[in-house]
């Protein structure tokens, strides 16, 4: 297995695990769209991601966003996407690219990865197993849509 951070030249490698990993969570299938917004992230420097190869084919992905922490005065990720491809699961690919950003907050001395994710979501027992503690603080969230 092979972990790489993303480019634009990883792109179409890219774009069909970040829509299978969208329709993991009961969205529309639009790969034109997923493109774009994924070019979007890697031109703009608004995201780091991770692509896992196994025999030179992408088999998941983390995509990691930018927070910083005004209390403590640092930096850290909020890894917000995790993907593996489903005949590729149970092989450590996901804890591969945990790994990978768990190293890149050590190497850029970031305070360390917050974790988003469903709540029914069965990788919580992955982020548990690899060191992360569960946020009790309440989370609001604010939708600007017209429901």
């Amino acid at each position: 297995m092979k972990i790489t951070k993303a480019s634009i030249e990883h792109i179409n490698e890219l774009v069909p695990l970040f829509d299978a990993y969208r329709i993991f969570y009961e969205q529309t299938s639009d790969l034109k769209k997923a493109k774009r917004f994924l070019i979007d992230r890697l031109e703009q420097n608004e995201s780091v991601i991770y692509i896992a190869f196994i025999d030179n084919k992408a088999v998941g992905f983390t995509q990691l966003y930018y927070l910083f922490s005004s209390v403590s005065m640092e930096r850290m990720y909020l890894l917000n996407d995790l993907y593996v491809d489903a005949n590729h699961r149970n092989k450590g690919v996901g804890e591969a690219l945990i790994d990978a950003a768990k190293n890149n907050c050590k190497d850029n001395n970031f305070k360390g990865l917050a974790i988003q994710t469903a709540f029914n979501n069965p990788a919580q027992n992955l982020y548990k197993r690899l060191g992360f503690k569960k946020d009790t603080d309440l989370h609001f969230f604010w939708s600007n849509t017209n429901n």
